[in-house]
């Protein structure tokens, strides 16, 4: 056969992968040199309001392309049409890619997950391995649905087990907005007690447009890393607030130990910072790369200032609350996402 009969068979086959490509409900990013080769990181998004789904892809493509490790990003997907629709609050595909990950870093809000999804993000919380937490997953979770279900513990309002997920594994449930939502933005302060922590290496400045949360019920126990200083505006250059929100100050990212109900002993870390805004912020980028060090055993590893340039063009969105029709007309895929140069 010659070959250019076999061009129109070629051709074919080229087309249906790209369909198959532009159908995934979920990317991989292969890690290409650095560190964390070998290891593999899960990053789950699916928030309504903080853009996790730019914010997951953009970390991942850092965490593999600068640092070696191999990623997978799931998104909320709309079960009908394939494409990311992050007011689904019941749909991550791909969550079997924890049964062999190394770490999990999540941002979701509110979500309750069929339980043949769920039982990936238990079970890997059940064996102990490591949790990265962004914003809104102190509330990751919420059981109304299916009140029976064997993980609504897990819901940030149980009193099973009191405040869920966020609260027993990544250090505290939804509290309230400490800052003024949308008006007085976050200054990360660090906690001159554990400056010398690795994870704080080459921070240097972090600065969110986001609000700093209320946190109650953290234990004494848990390493605050930094606290979040209220500021009196939305621009670097604002002065803090004075008064209460700032004396004493919240904690804003901070580690520690948990057990899952018969479960082995796991490490988290945590930040109440998170939307998509905020990660224009080199400092933050780079507290969680260096916490995705730290949580995989590579500690000693932390470079004094851990390459966290983007791999390609990130232009978040600002937060806030999108209708349906929002999501429709974005006709967003997983593949939106991949490596664009």
């Amino acid at each position: 056969m010659s070959y250019r009969s076999l061009f129109p068979l070629i051709t074919v086959c080229c087309l249906a992968a790209a369909a198959v490509r532009a159908e995934e409900t979920w990317l991989r990013f292969e890690g290409q040199a650095g560190p964390g080769m070998g290891k593999k990181i899960a990053l789950v998004s699916g928030d309504e309001e903080y853009r996790s789904e730019e914010v997951c892809p953009m970390l991942a493509k850092i965490l593999s392309a600068r640092h070696g490790f191999a990623c997978t990003v799931h998104f909320a997907i709309d079960p009908d049409t394939g494409l990311i629709h992050s007011n689904n609050q019941s749909n991550i595909p791909g969550l079997e890619q924890l049964d062999d990950a190394d770490l999990m870093i999540i941002g979701t809000r509110f979500r309750e997950l069929p339980d043949e999804q769920m039982k990936h993000i238990v079970d890997f919380i059940t064996a102990g391995k490591p949790v990265i937490g962004l914003r809104t997953a102190t509330h990751a979770f919420s059981y109304s649905r299916h009140p029976h279900s064997p993980y609504a513990s897990w819901s940030f309002n149980s009193s099973q087990w009191p405040g869920g997920f966020g609260q027993q594994v990544l250090g505290d449930t939804w509290i309230s907005h400490h800052g003024s939502h949308g008006s007085e933005a976050t200054r990360g302060v660090v906690n001159e007690k554990n400056k010398d922590n690795p994870i704080l290496r080459g921070v240097g400045d972090v600065f969110g447009l986001t609000d700093v949360y209320g946190i109650r019920n953290l234990t004494p126990d848990a390493t605050i890393l930094l606290y979040g200083q209220v500021l009196s505006g939305m621009k670097p250059s604002d002065p803090p607030v004075k008064g209460p929100k700032n004396e004493p100050m919240m904690p804003l990212a901070w580690l520690k130990d948990f057990q899952a109900p018969a479960g082995k002993p796991g490490r988290a870390f945590c930040t109440t910072m998170g939307a998509s805004v905020d990660f224009q912020s080199e400092g933050l980028r780079r507290l969680i790369v260096n916490a995705c060090y730290d949580l995989t055993g590579l500690r000693e590893q932390i470079p004094a200032k851990a390459n966290v340039d983007f791999v390609d063009p990130f232009q978040p969105t600002m937060f806030g609350f999108k209708d349906d029709n929002y999501w429709k007309q974005k006709k967003l895929k997983p593949a939106d996402f991949d490596l664009h140069h």
